[in-house]
């Protein structure tokens, strides 16, 4: 079963039904029919909250109420964020982005075994060097 997690900017865009890459459409799809999940990670809430606060991103709700409405998509569930994970982002392997919420994710999709679907070139790059799965969006 497939298990996606999203990049902030993703979750962004897929709330706002904005056009993502073809192969990261088709995983999405791929999840609804097969009845995988979409994992979204807390660091997204705090994300959408520093964007909407600093007016990056234009929200018509509550950056609240607009994170509810994420997780109330079809298949898309809160990926927990243990202790664990959190110091397994501070020990990832090879040459991560030194950004903490980009870590945060990495070593979430690595301790999960979720690909990481971002738009994020540095993420990217590290998905290229083997160290995780990711799809770009």
């Amino acid at each position: 079963m497939l298990t996606l997690l999203l990049d902030t900017h993703t979750a962004i865009w897929l709330v706002a039904n904005q056009r993502l890459a073809r192969e990261a459409e088709e995983a999405i799809n791929t999840v609804h029919e097969t009845n995988g999940t979409l994992l979204v990670s807390p660091i997204t809430a705090w994300e959408v909250g520093l964007l909407a606060s600093h007016q990056r991103v234009e929200l018509l709700v509550t950056p609240q109420r607009w994170f509810a409405r994420l997780l109330a998509i079809p298949n898309v569930r809160l990926a927990e964020l243990s202790p664990e994970t959190l110091i397994d982002s501070s020990f990832l392997p090879g040459r991560p982005p030194r950004d903490p919420a980009d870590r945060i994710l990495l070593a979430t999709a690595r301790d999960l075994g979720a690909t990481l679907v971002t738009r994020d070139r540095l993420i990217l790059k590290y998905g290229e060097d083997g160290q995780v799965s990711t799809i770009a969006c």
